[in-house]
């Protein structure tokens, strides 16, 4: 780790701390499971609302498994691309109950066969989960990690590589954390509040 790296490192432990904190709502692997697949494209502040009555509706992965798509696509309508996540969590739900004993697994390769799950949300169950060392690319972490110079890729796969090369992987997780909280307080996409930040001395976008 650079020493570089390892300033910014220390400046967002100091400001955000070091704690675990997953922002969408869950008691169980797999409702997180499919708060993340309906968090693409949503606000997880948005996903919360939806899956507090959900949950409640659909309390076991049967009646996710044996849904009505037509009745989870109206349940699920304010998330967008409601039709495609109402089919991956049917799939997904399926999968889990025929599969893995209605287990959600741990293994990369093991969530990433499964409906709807990609390396993101595989990541996100195993670093929440599972707490293994992952990392998680969403929107925020891959513009502001290459506004800190950190990763010059577009891709989110090859971004995750860069980091796990350059992060420690204790932060790994923690790079989420603080870059979601970072990118939703300071460093928004549209207008970022350089005069509050404390990594402008850091960033390649700054002037």
């Amino acid at each position: 780790m650079t020493k570089r790296t390892k300033e910014i490192l220390e400046l967002l432990d100091n400001t955000y701390g070091t704690e675990y904190i997953c922002y969408l709502n869950y008691q169980t692997p797999w409702q997180l499971l499919i708060a993340t697949i309906l968090s693409a494209q949503c606000t997880d502040a948005r996903v919360n609302i939806v899956t507090e009555d959900l949950f409640k509706k659909y309390d076991t992965l049967e009646k996710f498994a044996s849904a009505d798509q037509k009745e989870l696509e109206k349940d699920i309508h304010s998330t967008g691309f409601y039709r495609n996540k109402a089919k991956n969590i049917i799939a997904c739900t399926k999968a889990l109950v025929e599969t893995y004993d209605g287990e959600v697994p741990n293994d990369l390769e093991a969530l990433t066969s499964l409906a709807g799950v990609g390396r993101k949300t595989a990541n996100v169950i195993r670093g929440n989960i599972f707490h293994e060392p992952s990392v998680v690319v969403d929107t925020h972490v891959k513009r502001i990690s290459k506004r800190l110079g950190l990763t010059k890729e577009d891709d989110p796969v090859k971004v995750e590589f860069d980091l796990m090369k350059k992060l420690p992987k204790d932060h790994w997780i923690l790079w989420n954390i603080h870059i979601i909280t970072f990118g939703r307080t300071i460093c928004t996409a549209r207008s970022p509040k350089c005069e509050e930040c404390f990594l402008t001395k850091y960033c390649k976008e700054h002037r």
